[in-house]
């Protein structure tokens, strides 16, 4: 039976074996040892690494080998506050420089499909296999700058492709297979490939995709493009492609690879753009977020070495796609020398227990999956330990969406023994975490356990002061080196500037809603511009989906608030209804379960937080990431054009987006053009 969960209360304590063997362990005796750096607890190691910024990343820089001495100075160029730095910037390197560390015969990747059984591939054998696509690549006429652009699932062709593409100094950027054409071409035309890479087809829920058309489309639409690699898919290999345009020649991936040739990576500037990721779109078109070589290998070494505890002997899983940051950051499990494994196709077909079968028979260490995901194994009753076998799992990371206390509840008793959860928030636009893990601190219900070294986070009130007990605007006010280079085309850093620090001067302004603990914990409220203040009482979203979605008669919903300065709006909640969603726009919720839902906000939440109206749906659309369309549909019930408000591009199922507002219109919250009357 899984336990209550009470917010706050210990969840898993690191036993005195975990914390002697944990990476950070070592770290922090490596530099009380050899540096003289008196830290004898995480709290003090993370407020040296943010008020001795430049000693903390030249130590981590010296522990992880990353670069040479010559250069190494200066390790920061200082702009204003956090923004506008620079670092290590007579420093060159190239991200692939540590995949020539690691043993021969050590895995390095293991890929699974839904109906494709586990594919291993050494360090050797990836190594051969990028140096052979580093020199096709150039025989192509792609150079350093260059950029391509890849249409891949999450398997291993895609992981040579990027660092093939790293390794001479080229610039990455995906999309995952699912992502509508304009989609795609929302994010690419602005980046002007040169090269594209793509899989002619996917698999996903059991059946086969063909991607013949939406190739065709890239082709004709990217006038950069003068070659396309083509990655065969099963089960329909070489599938009927139209031909090309004349500019663009096609070429078979088998014989990108066909001339060996030494994996030799082109040295670069530490700031030298390595690959280009995109925020979500939906309201606009999706910022190009450029990050460097040397940022994201220092990064990444800290985060997944010291947070994630991984490393050599490990086997390091998340579930994501080519589209979502979170494939780069599973990638950089092989800085560390880790097996990174990977899954493409639907997580949950044919069952929810899919994932955790896999984990079971790979001896997968560190799970990764988003919040959905955890929720939806928690409301349909899954039971790894129970139903999927033996596992090794160490830790379950979750993400894309604050997890609930009772995801936390569930990841730590249903997995598996002495399981922790870490629960990591930060973003695309750094590619890492902020807030996040620590393998040697306890886990506490619904909080995250700590800020990541090197990350000066804190809480800002409405003025501008922080605050700890409170909730407040997450920021952070030191430099980190993933920050973003740039954005791909904003030649006067004008829209980086109003992205991030036009808020707060020379702070970073996240757009989250957090809370910061006495004992340097967090909680995560959602999105602060989707925040819910009614009566001047605000409530993070979070918080509200938090309760209601505990509920078993509600599969998903969505709650928005339509105050403005000075006018308070209502407060609009949709619901997906457990049982027959499918009649519910015609039938409406049940009398039962709209009185059963406002005595639950009443009670746990508040009387303010009562919604105005309670609306059943039967499906509601997401970003292809998975978060929730909160900003958007609120600029829609507040009179914005839909294709204004919400780039359908940017959807997992832009259908459903117009059932949502047809029912929407039939309750009289928007006229029949989708107009808010």
């Amino acid at each position: 039976m899984t336990p209550v969960a009470t917010e706050g209360a210990v969840l898993w304590e690191p036993s005195g074996e975990r914390i002697g063997a944990a990476k950070i362990s070592a770290f922090m005796a490596w530099l009380r040892n050899d540096h003289g750096v008196d830290v004898d607890d995480y709290a003090v190691l993370w407020r040296w690494s943010v008020d001795e910024l430049e000693q903390f990343w030249a130590a981590i820089r010296r522990y992880f080998h990353v670069g040479t001495e010559d250069g190494a100075e200066p390790v920061l160029v200082r702009g204003n506050g956090a923004e506008h730095a620079r670092w290590f910037p007579n420093l060159v390197l190239n991200y692939v420089d540590g995949l020539l560390e690691h043993p021969d015969d050590d895995i390095a990747i293991i890929d699974w499909g839904e109906e494709r059984r586990p594919a291993p591939v050494t360090y050797g054998e990836l190594r051969a296999q990028v140096g052979a696509l580093s020199q096709a690549l150039i025989g192509l006429g792609v150079g350093p700058g260059d950029r391509v652009a890849a249409v891949m699932t999450n398997a291993t062709p895609a992981i040579v492709a990027f660092l093939a593409t790293a390794s001479i100094g080229a610039v990455w950027s995906s999309c995952a297979p699912e992502f509508g054409t304009e989609g795609m071409l929302d994010r690419f035309t602005q980046i002007e490939p040169t090269v594209l890479v793509a899989v002619d087809g996917y698999r996903y829920g059991g059946r086969h995709y063909s991607l013949g058309q939406k190739i065709e489309a890239l082709e004709e639409a990217l006038d950069t493009v003068i070659a396309t690699v083509i990655v065969a898919s099963e089960p329909d290999p070489g599938a009927q492609l139209p031909p090309p345009p004349a500019r663009v020649r096609r070429r078979s991936w088998e014989s990108m690879l066909a001339q060996p040739a030494p994996l030799r990576p082109t040295p670069v500037a530490f700031d030298h753009p390595l690959w280009i990721l995109y925020s979500s779109g939906t309201t606009g078109l999706p910022k190009p977020i450029v990050h460097g070589h040397g940022g994201i290998v220092l990064e990444h070494l800290k985060a997944l070495s010291f947070h994630c505890d991984v490393g050599r002997g490990d086997r390091f899983f998340w579930f994501t796609t080519t589209g979502w940051m979170m494939w780069n950051f599973l990638v950089g499990g092989l800085l560390t020398g880790t097996t990174i494994c990977c899954y493409d196709g639907n997580p949950t077909w044919p069952d929810h227990g899919a994932l955790w079968r896999m984990a079971s028979e790979l001896s997968i260490t560190y799970f990764g999956t988003s919040a959905p995901f955890i929720e939806s194994c928690r409301k349909g009753d899954v039971v790894p330990r129970r139903d999927a076998g033996p596992n090794s799992i160490h830790t379950v990371g979750s993400t894309g969406a604050p997890l609930s206390p009772e995801g936390f509840v569930w990841a730590g008793a249903s997995v598996g023994d002495d399981v922790a959860v870490a629960s990591l928030s930060g973003g695309t636009d750094v590619c890492t975490g902020f807030l996040g893990a620590c393998p040697t601190l306890p886990v506490l219900v619904g909080e995250l356990q700590c800020a990541q070294l090197g990350a000066a986070v804190d809480a800002y009130d409405s003025d501008g002061k922080p605050v700890i007990g409170e909730v407040g605007e997450l920021v952070i006010t030191q430099p980190m080196p993933s920050m973003p280079t740039e954005l791909y085309g904003d030649r006067d850093g004008s829209r980086l500037h109003d992205s991030y620090f036009a808020t707060f001067p020379d702070v970073w302004r996240h757009g989250d809603w957090v809370k910061l603990t006495l004992a340097g914990g967090a909680v995560v409220y959602g999105r602060s511009d989707a925040t819910l203040n009614r009566g001047g009482v605000r409530m993070g979203t979070a918080e509200f989906y938090r309760v209601i979605e505990t509920l078993p008669e509600v599969t998903d919903s969505l709650v928005v608030d339509t105050s403005e300065l000075g006018r308070e709006g209502e407060l609009v909640l949709l619901i997906v209804p457990a049982s027959d969603p499918s009649t519910v726009a015609s039938t409406g919720l049940s009398p039962e379960i709209v009185a059963e839902l406002r005595q639950v906000i009443r009670q746990q939440l508040s009387p303010r937080h009562v919604p105005d109206r309670i609306i059943g749906v039967p499906a509601l659309p997401h970003t292809i990431n998975g978060k929730r369309i909160e900003v958007p549909m609120r600029k829609i019930l507040l009179g914005a054009p839909i294709d204004e408000a919400v780039a359908t591009s940017a959807l997992d199922r832009p259908d459903v987006l117009a059932v949502m507002l047809d029912v929407l219109a039939a309750n009289g919250l928007l006229d029949a053009d989708g107009v808010s009357p």
